[in-house]
């Protein structure tokens, strides 16, 4: 797999084109709850010996014949962590698609350059069974042009494990973060939510579910041979209409379990399908 340079390039023009959206992404729109002087208002507390007359309310004062000061939410960037899923089946790729391994390493590294772009601080790691920052810390165009280097080297390979990948990156997590997960999700529903919570706990997070329209429609008939991409196991058999319409009703039916729980969570959660044109999926995947 490779990921085009010049990609950067195309990701710019996005950015010019939506400016006063990115900013906010990342800025305006991102504010901790500790009281300190920022913009917006958090309440009031009583007036003590020592505080700054300055914030003092006096329009309250007049009412109550009590002294009360301001305090208000302090503002400060938030680190946006980039979780991308490189186990085995993130390697799919269907007839005229690319891999999902592909369109998810485009979308973490258009995440991880529109915070660079707006001097913020990014964090980026692929898992399998276990998370892998890749990263150096130094949250520049450089970097990212480094990731898309690394990335665009890497064969997705190996058995995920959703859950204890997630729960292993949570704990390195230092503050309250924007995280954002893309995977295909192809693990049970329950160690999916397992991993999406520790994550959801203290951050607000973003899941990314990528889809390969041959993973969608399963369009093959008669005998077929199926590897499991992870395992390198695989079995023989028989695909006929009635096997397909259950196959369809199964993978509709872990789609929506995975994005109910995700949301249940209080997670944003989008499908991406690795057929449809990159800047529309990034642009709806930016708007949320």
């Amino acid at each position: 797999m490779s990921i085009d340079p010049g990609f950067i390039d195309e990701l710019e023009r996005f950015a010019q084109s939506r400016d006063q959206r990115v900013t906010s992404r990342y800025q305006g729109e991102q504010r901790t709850r500790e009281r300190g002087e920022g913009l917006t208002f958090a309440d009031y507390r009583r007036y003590a010996p020592g505080d700054d007359t300055r914030r003092i309310d006096w329009k309250l004062f007049a009412r109550t014949d009590e002294l009360y000061v301001t305090e208000y939410e302090a503002e400060r960037n938030r680190t946006l962590h980039v979780l991308l899923d490189s186990s085995g089946s993130m390697g799919f790729a269907g007839a005229g698609a690319p891999p999902k391994f592909e369109l998810a390493a485009k979308l973490g590294i258009g995440y991880a350059y529109l915070a660079a772009r707006a001097h913020d601080t990014f964090r980026f790691a692929v898992f399998d069974d276990r998370p892998e920052r890749l990263d150096r810390g130094r949250s520049t165009r450089g970097e990212v042009l480094g990731l898309v280097d690394d990335l665009g080297a890497r064969e997705p390979a190996g058995e995920g494990a959703f859950d204890d990948a997630l729960e292993a990156y949570a704990d390195r997590i230092d503050d309250r973060s924007l995280v954002l997960v893309l995977s295909d999700c192809l693990a049970p529903a329950a160690a999916v939510e397992a991993g999406l919570a520790t994550l959801a706990r203290d951050n607000e997070v973003i899941l990314v579910r990528t889809l390969d329209p041959v993973e969608r429609d399963l369009p093959v008939s008669g005998d077929v041979v199926v590897e499991d991409p992870e395992t390198t196991t695989s079995v023989r058999t028989h695909v006929g209409s009635r096997r397909r319409d259950s196959y369809r009703a199964r993978l509709r039916g872990h789609i929506q379990d995975v994005a109910d729980r995700a949301r249940g969570l209080g997670i944003d959660y989008q499908l991406a399908e690795s057929d449809a044109d990159f800047f529309e999926t990034f642009g709806t995947l930016w708007r949320t």
